[in-house]
């Protein structure tokens, strides 16, 4: 079985959710695979994954406000704050959502649900270049 890995480079501009379905979906594509697995990996302690809604952007917004409540910048519980009043809360952020997620591939294409993306949620204010490991198997 032929196992196809590669790293995506995405600029983000701060902290924000980006759809990355389409290329991981292009991925899928390229390997070929009609039955299988796709596998997610970001190797970052202040950015996440999350598979959600993609069709209405207020789900995005919604998210982030209530993340912001829940962890907000500078609070002063924090005594991590070295990198700046976000970098803490961005370790929070990270820690309650996911750094992998596993996709299943059917008919040569990510089995999602209808209104179902996958985004890479920036948890950083400071735009940063992150990068995404797919393998697909």
């Amino acid at each position: 079985m032929a196992v196809l890995q590669q790293t995506l480079s995405i600029k983000t501009s701060g902290r924000q959710l980006l759809d990355i379905t389409e290329r991981l979906q292009a991925l899928v594509y390229q390997s070929d695979v009609e039955t299988g697995l796709c596998h997610v990996f970001v190797p970052h302690t202040s950015a996440s994954l999350l598979l959600n809604e993609n069709w209405d952007r207020d789900v995005q917004t919604d998210l982030e406000a209530f993340f912001a409540r829940l962890v907000p910048d500078g609070d002063r519980l924090f005594i991590h704050t070295a990198e700046g009043p976000d970098d803490m809360p961005a370790h929070i952020r990270t820690a309650l959502t996911q750094s992998s997620i596993t996709l299943p591939i059917t008919a040569g294409k990510l089995a999602t649900g209808t209104w179902q993306g996958l985004y890479l949620w920036e948890h950083r204010t400071a735009p940063h270049q992150r990068q995404v490991i797919v393998t697909i198997s």
